[in-house]
């Protein structure tokens, strides 16, 4: 009965993935404070807001529901972004992110666009666009991390794309 609790339990985590935050004992929440906006159509400027939060944040864990340097995932690493390096006050939850801005096609992202994916039939996974079909994000299993959207699996579970300008 105790396995099949924590399979259950297992399997509704890997369900929800980052589309929503856990709460509770070792969430590490955090509010980062609100920097100066920064003009999002400046690509140079954004990409190197953008790198310098991929060097403190490279290689932090990914946690479920985490925001801190101790444990972070996919849409409170975006928030953080948005919010410490850009300005722009973002939704906590990919649900609610990707209700956020302009849809735009993938053939036309531009640095600092947030790019969706379906990585299961209810789970949603984002990170930001850097250009040159690179983006970065909170992976499962590498942490901080700059993946390529040419990459099969990104390719494949590439879902859309909104533009917050």
């Amino acid at each position: 009965m105790k396995s099949l609790s924590i399979m259950l339990t297992l399997l509704l985590m890997v369900l929800q993935g980052c589309s929503a935050p856990k709460y509770g004992s070792g969430s590490s929440q955090s509010v980062t404070k609100l920097a100066k906006s920064v003009n999002l159509s400046d690509s140079k400027r954004v990409k190197a807001k953008l790198m310098s939060q991929y060097r403190m944040w490279k290689g932090t864990p990914y946690r479920y529901g985490g925001s801190s340097l101790k444990g972070v995932d996919c849409s409170a690493y975006v928030q953080n972004t948005f919010r410490g390096k850009l300005g722009y006050a973002m939704p906590r939850t990919t649900r609610t992110q990707i209700k956020v801005g302009r849809k735009v096609s993938k053939s036309s992202l531009k640095v600092g666009d947030v790019v969706f994916f379906k990585t299961g039939r209810n789970t949603l996974h984002n990170g930001i666009y850097l250009g040159q079909s690179k983006f970065m994000h909170a992976s499962s299993s590498k942490g901080i991390t700059i993946s390529d959207l040419r990459n099969p699996y990104w390719k494949k579970t590439y879902f859309t794309a909104k533009r917050i300008r």
